[in-house]
């Protein structure tokens, strides 16, 4: 089975392969190849779900092969869930938008600044057709300085409470462990697996 990795942002892409790739034991059946270089999908989507199909299906029209793709970004708790399907967006680069998110957060508590990661990821078919849609939420919350080099986005200030560390100041290897997009890569892996003898 060859398994397209629907993305063109390096820091998805090296997460995305990563967490693929740690699970060839499990699924060297599979071929994972990265979306090819006119790869360029237009995200008009209003949720999470519609751009990660748009993606998915984008690659499997490219590619004629399976696909897998995610939609992903950072909702706000204090901002009613904002930046959301915007966060890559939101400004110019991922510097800026974490220094954009501080400011907008200056005069909310410490308390209020709680923040989730989410994450949809769908696989189809060559033909396009959704079989599997899943899901990862990761919680944190906003800190008004960046911390780290690790990780991309908003993971210099995303701020995880057990660990006493920015997202980016914790290795790609412990962040596949915990990241929505590790839980949403966990439940595309059991659907192909449960289901080999169709893709075989």
């Amino acid at each position: 089975m060859k398994l397209t990795l629907a993305t063109k942002n390096p820091g998805k892409l090296r997460e995305l392969k990563t967490l693929a790739l740690s699970s060839k034991q499990n699924l060297g059946w599979v071929t994972f190849e990265l979306a090819p270089d006119q790869f360029n999908p237009q995200e008009t989507g209003h949720t999470f779900a519609d751009n990660a199909l748009i993606k998915a299906q984008e690659a499997a029209r490219l590619t004629g092969s399976y696909a897998v793709a995610d939609d992903s970004g950072i909702a706000v708790d204090a901002l009613n869930g904002r930046p959301g399907v915007y966060s890559a967006r939101y400004a110019e680069d991922e510097h800026r938008a974490c220094l954009k998110l501080i400011d907008e957060l200056q005069n909310v508590s410490e308390e209020k600044r709680t923040a989730a990661y989410h994450c949809v990821m769908i696989l189809v078919s060559p033909a396009g057709e959704v079989l599997c849609q899943a899901e990862g939420i990761w919680r944190g919350r906003i800190i008004d300085d960046m911390r780290g080099s690790e990780g991309f986005g908003y993971d210099p200030i995303f701020f995880l409470d057990d660990y006493g560390k920015t997202v980016a100041q914790i290795d790609l290897a412990e962040k596949n462990k915990l990241s929505h997009r590790a839980q949403a890569w966990r439940q595309i892996e059991q659907y192909l697996l449960t289901r080999r003898s169709e893709f075989i």
